[in-house]
């Protein structure tokens, strides 16, 4: 099996999607590396969309879960409910049982409903009443959020964050692209009655994400991953570096960016290209380099010219 699948996957995402290459790219790298992933970006960039197209096209079973202040652990995993009939408890099962699973806006609902999705994520089942469930091998969760409101929203804890895999950056289109976007409008498209050709299926995913588990790492590659995660402990602006959760994902989304560019082995650019998406909601700074302006992503950048690449 090649990799022609998920470039295919681009191209369709790209067509609706107008102008945020970059960011798909990102979204199949996490996809194929079986991380979830933050979306953050101010509302009407397409977040919603690009996740739903994504679903569309791998024929993926789908849900998007809006996230309130009221929502409950029971309305995302489910509960059981007595039935009069058969005089038993049976299983109402939530939205979490699910292939792909949007949770919209999850900063809005409280730390006991944001911790009901701790153990799908980590362990890719659920556990009711004592009984443990599992979920679909192919199971992915997109978590979106507003980067500039926060009244009334509830800050995702450092254990939760750290079982994301990318925290990808929704931005504004560029003129060229937005241009795009209003002709098609004026030619007919629309999200709503878009009618979408599946490219792939889940069992091809899985199989791919089977593939990438085999692309070779070789020992000073891996040296080096090691030497960048040590520095994100040792940086005199961090006050939180990368956890070994952090360095096992890393190696796993390099192996994804080496398949996709078509090698069989990683090189250190495939560990610098997703160094931002992976660390920028796993470091935190220290108030006083806050304080001199200092930005996560800009500390990042500076770690990576820091540590020696291997020839």
């Amino acid at each position: 099996m090649s990799n022609s699948i998920f470039k295919q996957l681009a191209q369709a995402i790209d067509q609706i999607v107008v102008g945020q290459s970059l960011l798909t790219q990102q979204l199949l790298t996490a996809l194929l590396a079986g991380g979830h992933v933050i979306l953050e970006g101010v509302p009407g960039t397409g977040k919603t969309l690009l996740v739903k197209v994504l679903a569309r096209l791998i024929q993926a079973d789908f849900r998007r879960l809006q996230l309130t202040p009221d929502i409950l652990p029971s309305d995302i995993l489910g509960t059981n409910v007595f039935d009069l009939n058969t005089r038993d408890f049976v299983l109402k099962k939530g939205p979490i049982f699910t292939e792909i699973l949007l949770a919209d806006e999850v900063n809005r609902t409280p730390p006991k409903t944001q911790a009901a999705l701790l153990e799908a994520m980590e362990e890719q089942q659920v556990t009711l009443d004592g009984e443990s469930l599992p979920l679909s091998p192919l199971f992915w969760v997109a978590a979106t959020q507003n980067s500039l409101e926060f009244e009334g929203t509830y800050p995702l804890p450092e254990a939760q964050l750290d079982r994301f895999l990318f925290k990808l950056i929704v931005s504004y289109p560029e003129l060229k692209a937005e241009k795009q976007m209003l002709l098609n409008r004026q030619s007919g498209f629309s999200a709503r009655s878009l009618e979408i050709t599946p490219i792939a299926t889940v069992e091809q995913i899985l199989e791919a994400r089977r593939l990438v588990r085999g692309v070779k790492v070789t020992e000073p590659v891996m040296d080096y991953l090691l030497a960048l995660v040590q520095r994100t402990r040792n940086a005199t602006d961090l006050a939180l570096g990368a956890s070994p959760r952090s360095a096992v994902a890393w190696l796993g989304c390099s192996q994804a960016a080496a398949w996709l560019a078509d090698r069989d082995f990683v090189t250190p650019d495939d560990i610098k290209s997703v160094a931002l998406p992976l660390l920028r909601h796993r470091l935190i700074l220290k108030p006083e380099a806050q304080l001199d302006g200092v930005q996560v992503d800009t500390a990042i950048s500076t770690l990576l010219t820091q540590v020696p690449v291997p020839r």
